[in-house]
């Protein structure tokens, strides 16, 4: 997952105030219950330490949340009488909760917003193609292919005039399978999703699917319905959980794999706090992975206020030069560092039966 979104949240010091409230639930009192949740949630971050600006801010986004008709959740992070990020939520969250912490409380965000890949739509005929966008904050038009309109048809004649105009129609089918191939490559890099769907009938469908460029064939999947249908949301649905589902298997199988040490001695993965505490320090992650009810995830940890400062022991800040030292959970702390190196970050599913020894991994790049 690219934690792009998130450089807002490291581009100043804490302590952080992060907040997820679930929307989900609406009734005529739902106006009234917000207030009461705003109210408790900027009492919670009060009854931690946070400023009356910061409890304030939240306390009013919250409260503005009564005029939405928000369907899942939303986090906010808030500093400073800001709020800095507010995203909405692709699934609700586990009740309404508050945190006031020297950095933003974001392993919940990952699960509950990020994760589910965005997936490229791409309704396919022998005259072009609809694309659309869905992820799970819900779906919009991503634009049309219009390819040559003549000839489309077949004949059934078989004499030689009827077998050149029929040759034209394979013509005119090749040169539009082409161009909708080349429109969704364009639009997947531009909107980077992590999936594409191709839906219609089986020759155009094929047909388009062997014209994308190498580097997307791993993200295509094909519906089997007719030209011009619409996926059902829960098609969608299912075809984005199998995808998160194959990736987090590729990607453990792949880290599991690189834990052995190689001819060198050197290992290409690490699963203990002070492995991965020390590869952050020296920007080696390449993939960083969490599975968010291991026990390593809220281990203590020691930052500065750059993300290479991180240690396990507070001493050894000093070290590094830094004079003031703040507690950390451990996954706040490497997803910090993650951020501001560009590393993806996969959360791996519950029920995973091979994770990373405490839940915390990482796969490693060496300089």
């Amino acid at each position: 997952m690219d934690l792009a979104f998130l450089h807002p949240l490291y581009e100043h010091s804490g302590p952080w105030a992060s907040v997820y409230v679930d929307t989900s639930r609406h009734t005529e009192s739902t106006p009234h219950e917000r207030r009461l949740t705003a109210a408790a949630m900027a009492r919670q971050l009060a009854e931690q330490g946070a400023d009356e600006a910061t409890c304030r801010a939240v306390e009013t986004a919250i409260d503005e949340l009564r005029r939405s008709g928000e369907p899942h959740g939303r986090a906010l992070f808030a500093r400073a009488g800001e709020v800095v990020l507010d995203p909405p939520l692709a699934r609700p969250p586990q009740g309404d909760h508050a945190e006031w912490a020297p950095l933003p409380r974001v392993t919940p965000l990952l699960e509950l917003a990020g994760q589910d890949p965005v997936c490229l739509v791409a309704y396919v005929d022998r005259r072009g193609a609809d694309l659309e966008l869905r992820s799970g904050l819900g779906r919009r038009e991503a634009g049309t292919v219009t390819g040559r309109q003549y000839p489309i048809h077949r004949t059934s004649s078989a004499d030689w005039s009827e077998r050149h105009f029929q040759l034209k129609v394979e013509n005119t089918w090749e040169h539009n399978a082409g161009e909708i191939a080349d429109h969704v490559s364009a639009c997947q890099e531009e909107t980077g999703a992590d999936l594409i769907v191709l839906v219609g009938d089986d020759r155009e469908r094929r047909a388009v699917h062997e014209r994308l460029p190498q580097r997307l064939r791993d993200r295509v999947v094909e519906a089997p319905h007719g030209a011009g249908s619409r996926l059902l949301d829960e098609d969608v649905e299912a075809a984005r959980a199998e995808h998160t589902r194959r990736r987090a298997e590729a990607e453990l199988e792949r880290f599991l794999a690189a834990r052995a040490p190689d001819g060198e001695g050197r290992a290409g993965a690490v699963e203990d706090v002070p492995g991965l505490v020390e590869a952050a320090r020296e920007h080696r992650i390449d993939e960083l992975l969490i599975r968010a009810d291991g026990p390593d995830t809220h281990r203590e940890v020691w930052i500065g206020e750059d993300a290479d400062q991180l240690v396990v022991r507070r001493t050894e800040l000093k070290t590094l030069g830094e004079q003031n030292s703040w507690a950390a959970r451990a996954d706040d702390a490497l997803i910090r560092s993650a951020v501001t190196t560009d590393a993806p970050v996969l959360v791996l599913p519950p029920e995973s039966e091979e994770t990373p020894v405490g839940g915390l991994g990482a796969l490693l790049r060496w300089k």
